[in-house]
């Protein structure tokens, strides 16, 4: 028992041989079922907007969605709407495209923190 114990772990059996396959089958095991049986705790990190800085995303269409920092928005007062503000923000980064619309999001207090705008060229 004990020398079949080393050869395993020293992984010394011929391809083909019986021996070979069960320590094949016991990897395949382990690679397959630990994700059910282990926690890794492997999450998705959740990607939050810095200040002044402009998340894009595709909207799976042809589309873009992008989420802008109230900040940014803020800091690019041009004396208009919002719209046009958000338009002067988004026009750098992706050139020109038509905003079809947009949305405040707000934190649990109500005040505004970012605004998601969904934009197409």
């Amino acid at each position: 028992m004990k020398r079949i114990l080393r050869n395993y772990i020293l992984w010394t059996y011929q391809r083909g041989s019986v021996h070979y396959d069960v320590m094949v089958t016991l990897i395949l095991l382990f690679i397959f079922i630990s994700p059910h049986v282990i926690n890794f705790n492997d999450k998705p990190v959740e990607r939050i907007v810095p200040p002044s800085q402009v998340l894009v995303q595709s909207d799976g269409r042809s589309g873009l969605t992008y989420e802008i920092d109230a900040a940014t928005v803020a800091s690019f007062r041009d004396g208009g709407d919002l719209k046009s503000q958000l338009q002067a923000v988004i026009q750098p980064i992706s050139g020109d495209v038509a905003i079809v619309r947009y949305q405040a999001i707000k934190s649990p207090s109500g005040k505004i923190i970012a605004y998601r705008v969904w934009a197409h060229r």
